[in-house]
């Protein structure tokens, strides 16, 4: 494949496999099972995904070698009145990307939930790039993922190939953190915000070289519905897995944690007084990650209870995002007919976070999932959204009144600053790190930007300026265009890498990119654009380098050499 007798599409699958292999220091490959890829939606993916999908048309050859399956879409394609979507062209562009996805034989089953298709996934190795997708897997099941780019698990989809790494090791599966549960968790949405509160706990000085993984002790006996919230919202911030005391295989024994941290009642009833609804509900979004049949109907109980009362749910304002296997499901036992008949929308192929919303109508949002919210507030929508139990969520769908304040505005919430450990360097530093196979000559000298915080491509970088747009980043309001560019690694959405490469294409993006960790979420975009990329430093750039800089970065024979030609006024 590698030479190109493959033709050309497998030829670039190869060269990605064999530049991470190398990045990962995987001394072999393994053969995959199967794969599920990421980056469907017109928003999420947006140009970079389109052109590059584009590039890939047209070579005969160019199809999946193992079973691999589709993300969710920005639509119900059936239902696109409903939703009043009011974005120029978007039907069309999203079916041009499920199309193209389709020529490569990927099924396009476009689901976010894979392990809740009525068969569990079964041992072996998967490359799968839905990151609640990967963290539910890795902690319930004995499928073993790495959190793969939606543009790794294609080329390993691809080629049938992936370098054996990361969480396919043993002895890499083992927690670093440990957290303590001193509550009653007895709702779905308590354990959303769980996980969510565990990422947010996170200090740039752990080490967590395959993301946070922690061991949770003190949780009450769990539904499927609970376990899933739980992994999803852990996923925000990187999380690949997790152990739960009596909910999972035992966690291995290890000598020490990162850090510790114990989650009491005081923490759930602040987070759920800092995620309320201050103002007018325009719209309740539940199905983050696509909701499960044990969801639907719990929202369908909870909606009976009105109808039985006489109300109605006006202007359809509760949305149900599924996969059209559960859709399926819920048509038998008569729970979407509940749905549908108290005036519900319930939605296919799609989910809350990829949607675009018509700003005109819907300028905040209410969801039971804290996934939803990490993504809505994002740049992806910039929509305030709140959060609340399914109960809660469909009282306020049959009654816009509860709260009779405008809609909230994103700049009224308050921003804590994400911890960094950086501080002004003033002496001279050059350290020797490497490159990738792909790779063989380059020379590129520049303005550095630089942080020890990880930077989130979907949602938190403009796709159109480069703008870093992450409230309390250290980079926040900066833009990546024309920098040498140096962070630990990417973090958030499987998507980050069209992202990227959008940016890349169009001129927005770095002229050469440092990682201090393994990222499956960078090194592919680097890859297959030919951007300058180098890794494995003998000394940590994002804590020698300052922003601003001067710095010359060499690759020869493999060898990459880090120059700081001038320092930056400390500011």
């Amino acid at each position: 494949m590698l030479d190109g007798s493959m033709g050309p599409t497998k030829q670039k699958a190869a060269r990605l496999v064999v530049d991470l292999a190398s990045t990962a220091g995987a001394s072999e490959f393994v053969q995959v099972d199967n794969a599920h890829v990421s980056g469907v939606s017109v928003i999420t993916g947006g140009h970079g995904l389109r052109r590059f999908l584009s590039d890939l048309s047209g070579d005969p050859d160019g199809t999946v070698s193992i079973p691999t399956t589709l993300n969710s879409a920005g639509c119900d394609h059936e239902k696109m009145d409903e939703m009043g979507i009011d974005y120029p062209g978007f039907l069309e562009q999203q079916f041009e990307i499920v199309q193209a996805y389709t020529e490569l034989g990927i099924e396009a089953t476009l689901s976010c939930t894979p392990y809740d298709r009525g068969v569990e996934p079964g041992e072996g190795i998967g490359s799968w790039a839905e990151s609640n997708a990967v963290c539910f897997s890795n902690s319930y099941t004995s499928l073993l993922t790495n959190r793969e780019s939606g543009l790794s698990a294609l080329a390993t989809a691809l080629t049938g190939w992936a370098p054996k790494w990361g969480l396919h090791l043993e002895s890499n599966r083992r927690p670093n953190i440990l957290v303590k549960i001193e509550c009653d968790m007895s709702d779905t949405t308590d354990w959303s915000v769980l996980g969510d509160w565990i990422g947010k706990q996170i200090l740039p000085t752990w080490n967590l070289p395959w993301g946070p993984m922690p061991r949770i002790v003190g949780l009450p006996r769990a539904s499927f519905e609970m376990r899933k919230a739980l992994t999803a919202s852990a996923a925000n911030y990187g999380c690949p897995m997790l152990w739960a005391d009596g909910i999972t295989s035992d966690a291995p024994e290890v000598d020490s944690f990162e850090g510790e941290m114990t989650f009491t009642e005081s923490d759930l009833k602040e987070r759920y007084m800092e995620l309320a609804p201050r103002g007018r509900v325009d719209l309740v979004v539940i199905g983050c990650p696509q909701a499960s049949v044990g969801e639907a109907r719990e929202t369908a109980a909870a909606v009976r209870a009105r109808m039985e009362l006489g109300e109605a749910i006006i202007d359809q304002r509760l949305w149900l995002f599924m996969s059209a296997h559960n859709y399926d499901l819920i048509v038998g036992d008569g729970t979407l007919d509940i749905l549908e008949e108290a005036g519900a929308l319930v939605l296919r192929d799609t989910c809350p976070e990829v949607t675009p919303y018509n700003r005109s109508k819907y300028n905040h949002l209410l969801t039971n999932s804290l996934k939803a919210e990490h993504y809505l507030t994002s740049g992806l929508n910039r929509i305030p959204t709140s959060v609340a139990p399914i109960m809660e969520c469909v009282a306020h769908a049959f009654d816009e009144s509860l709260i009779e304040a405008p809609p909230p505005d994103l700049a009224d919430a308050t921003v804590k600053p994400i911890s960094t450990a950086k501080s002004h360097m003033a002496s001279p530093f050059e350290a020797t790190g490497k490159g990738i196979p792909s790779q063989s000559v380059w020379d590129v000298s520049g303005t550095a930007l630089v942080t020890d915080v990880p930077i989130t491509y979907l949602g938190y970088v403009n796709r159109d300026t480069g703008v870093i747009e992450e409230p309390g980043h250290p980079l926040d309001g900066i833009s990546i265009k024309d920098t040498i560019l140096i962070y630990p690694k990417g973090s958030g959405s499987t998507v980050a890498p069209f992202v990227l490469m959008g940016l890349i294409y169009t001129g927005f993006g770095p002229i050469a990119i440092v990682n201090r960790d393994v990222c499956p979420l960078t090194l592919p975009a680097a890859s297959l654009l030919g951007v300058p990329y180098a890794h494995g430093f003998d000394s940590d750039p994002t804590m020698e380098v300052n922003t601003g800089d001067t710095v010359r970065l060499s690759l020869v024979e493999g060898k990459v050499s880090l120059v700081v030609e001038s320092r930056a006024t400390e500011v």
